[in-house]
């Protein structure tokens, strides 16, 4: 079922779990995420940017493809702008048929990044789809974002701008970053200011630089009220694993093999997560309010 993303992330701020948002940017990819989503009964967001659709996650055919395999399957699947940097961006991925926008001007000063976000809110809810937005410096690990707590989002604030935009889901900054985290470095996450974030806003809350973070921080983060986790360096990296050791076993294996076992490696690393921040049997299809885009 192809739905907005309200409806996955209501469900998973009742209920207490969260779900994979994956940066899916081929067939293969896309394939493998929706196909374990629904081995686990797990709802999903497959995602992708601006900067990924202009190198290879080409919009005029990921998103009718992407709304092919999800109109089919049997879990709730949503379709989302990852870190739109404009409202041409957002408008452009609304009339492209995303089922969730997401508005970045976190980097923008507070006021800026309410009323760019309210804008989109207001476009993305006209057109029937949902809208999440960034308070607080979710930067790159690379160089070293993420560990100072000026970057962190601040839960006076935060109450505010949900007031003001009327954003379905707000990406909180807790202490981790996208990207490739030094090798040996694992982020140290406020979950005191995560639970403070909580009880303030009680909607769905987002941690975007999931990859990385480890597995006891992700565990806790969940636990602690995140509804949603971005995902994109270690399925990647899961793919560039398997088709490595592929080569070396086989080096003269071709692409049509190194490219199912790309897409068998990523299947197992989405099936692996979704059962590490217990989305799996969790989908319940409401077909009176689903958010359907059908």
């Amino acid at each position: 079922m192809y739905v907005n993303m309200k409806y996955i992330l209501d469900n998973a701020n009742r209920d207490g779990y969260a779900v994979m948002a994956v940066n899916s940017v081929n067939m293969e990819m896309a394939r493998a995420v929706i196909e374990a989503a629904e081995e686990l009964h797990s709802p999903i967001i497959v995602q992708f940017g601006v900067g990924q659709m202009s190198k290879l996650a080409h919009p005029d055919q990921m998103v009718p493809m992407i709304r092919a395999m999800a109109e089919k399957a049997s879990v709730p699947v949503c379709l989302n702008l990852d870190h739109g940097p404009s409202l041409q961006a957002a408008v452009d991925a609304i009339q492209r048929g995303f089922t969730n926008v997401m508005i970045d001007a976190s980097s923008l000063p507070y006021e800026e990044n309410v009323k760019r976000s309210r804008i989109v809110a207001d476009l993305a809810h006209a057109s029937g789809i949902s809208c999440e937005a960034e308070l607080g410096h979710v930067g790159q690990a690379a160089d070293g974002d993420g560990r100072t707590s000026d970057m962190y989002t601040n839960v006076e604030q935060a109450v505010d701008f949900v007031k003001q935009t009327g954003v379905d889901a707000l990406a909180v900054a807790i202490g981790t970053a996208h990207g490739k985290y030094p090798a040996g470095y694992v982020p140290v996450l406020d979950f005191e200011r995560l639970a403070e974030l909580k009880a303030a806003l009680k909607m769905p809350l987002v941690l975007h630089g999931g990859s990385g973070s480890g597995e006891e921080n992700i565990r806790k983060a969940v636990a602690g009220g995140i509804n949603k986790i971005n995902v994109c360096t270690d399925a990647f990296h899961a793919a560039e694993k398997a088709m490595k050791a592929k080569w070396e076993a086989e080096p003269n294996t071709d692409y049509l093999n190194i490219m199912m076992v790309a897409e068998a490696a990523i299947k197992k690393f989405v099936k692996d997560y979704i059962l590490l921040i217990g989305s799996n049997d969790r989908y319940t299809f409401e077909a009176a309010d689903n958010g359907s885009k059908e």
